[in-house]
């Protein structure tokens, strides 16, 4: 794929920018950091070229200075909200984000159960934390919140929440997801610090929107349409073009809440720290882009992306319809259609001709391929075989996985573990393939190749099963799917 990012440049710039946002502040800052540390998949297809663990390179550039608080709200885990993307409930994912800031050698202080009204499943939650010898803190909904700035700023709102100890210039305040209280943990030590003495500030990191490209520039409509079920609308930041006459972008919660977060810094602190919510941030993902024609094309594939998402969510009852409508209209604003990736067409096509459930897949030289349900394999098992093929330079003749080594495991399946599918899953298959190139010069070529599929385009005019979804993914197949069963079943 062409790049239209330098992400050596976007890691250097950040880093110089989130030091000197330290400096300013006495060598303390509070940095709320929202959106995806590891994996941001999102910010990896919009912009070519952005590697998805930036933010964690980014952190271990600074390791020696920075500290890491996690946040989680005591709603989500009496609630067991759910990770989307990675399936995992909010509580397992903070054990996750534990584990794999630690393997990097990334220092995380504590945790801090916000929102916390006795919630017992919160408290089970810090009892298995602190047995295995971590600090937890609970912090409890702000009094005063949001427009008592007196109540707020007092022993009684944000003094009545426990100091959260931090040794380090940089602490980095992040969660699993949003709405955990990343914003109140990092006011709330903010006023802790200053009766303490210590001058220390705030600044806040996300990725999206980009505040120094147009309102309606791709990369930005794409964030939109990433975030139509939560209903996130990006808008001029009007605070900013009064003070700097300058035209830049923000959401509408950030706007929303600015009024109150900047009364709050200035009873705290004492004086106005930021004028704008662009202010605030420091973010400078804008500057990475060296190509924006290419940048614009693959936000656009990703509204497309989204639109199928929110339309398969719907038919499953995950999302209402006005998600899907919302992401319509986004289209319309780009002028692209549903068919704007040429996979799309193409899978149907093959679909109708054949009268098969088909997966199409594009491969990195454009090529378009294609893989059908068969007896034996799921469309996604049969496009990602074709696909090692073509890629290894294999005859189509030539089998890879023969039926006497397909059929033993489809018959363990259906008959032994009673699975309710009657075809194998891309799960099941490349299994099969990797057992095959122990032995076979062949299938041990087309394995070399699986690395190659990573960032494809892919459509399926069905909606998969969670595995060979999840297999796909995992992968790095960019896939879509049209919003309709392979079968009438209701319990899959």
């Amino acid at each position: 794929m062409e790049k239209g990012f330098d992400n050596q440049k976007y890691l250097q710039l950040q880093k110089e920018n989130i030091l000197k946002r330290i400096d300013s502040f006495g060598n303390k800052l509070y940095l709320e950091m929202g959106g995806k540390l590891f994996d941001d998949l999102h910010a990896a297809r919009v912009l070519p070229g952005f590697e998805p663990d930036v933010k964690i390179k980014l952190l271990c550039s600074m390791k020696e200075k920075a500290e890491i608080v996690i946040c989680i709200s005591a709603n989500d885990i009496e609630k067991n909200r759910i990770r989307a993307d990675l399936g995992l409930s909010y509580d397992n994912e903070v054990l996750r984000l534990i584990d794999s800031f630690r393997d990097l050698g990334l220092y995380v202080s504590s945790i801090v159960i916000t929102l916390y009204k006795g919630q017992s499943s919160a408290q089970k939650f810090a009892t298995k934390l602190e047995r295995r010898g971590e600090r937890v803190y609970f912090h409890q909904y702000t009094k005063g919140y949001p427009n008592d700035i007196d109540t707020i700023v007092s022993d009684e709102g944000y003094g009545a929440n426990p100091y959260i100890e931090t040794t380090r210039p940089l602490v980095v305040v992040t969660a699993p997801g949003p709405s955990s209280g990343k914003l109140a943990t990092c006011l709330s030590q903010l006023y802790h610090e200053y009766k303490r003495g210590v001058n220390a500030g705030y600044a806040k990191f996300e990725t999206f929107p980009v505040w120094n490209l147009p309102l309606k520039h791709p990369v930005n409509v794409a964030y939109e349409a990433a975030t139509a079920d939560i209903k996130d609308i990006n808008m001029i930041d009007s605070y900013h073009f009064n003070k700097y006459g300058k035209l830049t972008v923000n959401y509408n919660r950030d706007l929303e809440v600015f009024p109150v977060l900047k009364n709050i810094l200035r009873k705290i602190t004492g004086k106005d720290i930021y004028y704008s919510p662009t202010d605030m941030g420091v973010n400078m993902v804008g500057f990475g882009i060296v190509n924006d024609e290419v940048c614009q094309r693959a936000s656009k594939e990703e509204v497309v992306r989204r639109y199928y998402r929110y339309y398969c969510d719907y038919k499953k009852g995950n999302t209402s319809f006005d998600t899907v409508d919302r992401v319509q209209m986004l289209m319309n604003e780009l002028e692209i259609s549903k068919d704007f990736l040429p996979i799309i067409p193409f899978t149907k096509r093959i679909s109708k001709e054949s009268g098969c459930p088909t997966i199409g897949l594009e491969l990195p030289n454009k090529e378009l391929i294609a893989g059908k349900t068969k007896s034996l394999l799921s469309a996604a098992g049969a496009v990602v075989l074709n696909a090692l093929k073509t890629l290894a330079n294999i005859d189509d003749g030539i089998t890879l996985i023969s039926n006497e080594i397909l059929k033993p495991i489809l018959n363990l399946k259906i008959n032994v573990l009673k699975s309710k599918s009657s075809v194998l899953s891309l799960d099941d298959v490349l299994t099969a393939l990797a057992i095959c190139a122990t032995k076979s010069e062949v299938a041990r070529k087309c394995l070399s190749r699986i690395d190659d599929l990573k960032g494809c385009n892919a459509h399926s005019t069905y909606i998969l099963s969670a595995s060979d979804e999840n297999t796909l993914k995992k992968l790095g197949i960019n896939i879509t799917s049209e919003p309709h069963f392979e079968n009438n079943n209701l319990f899959i």
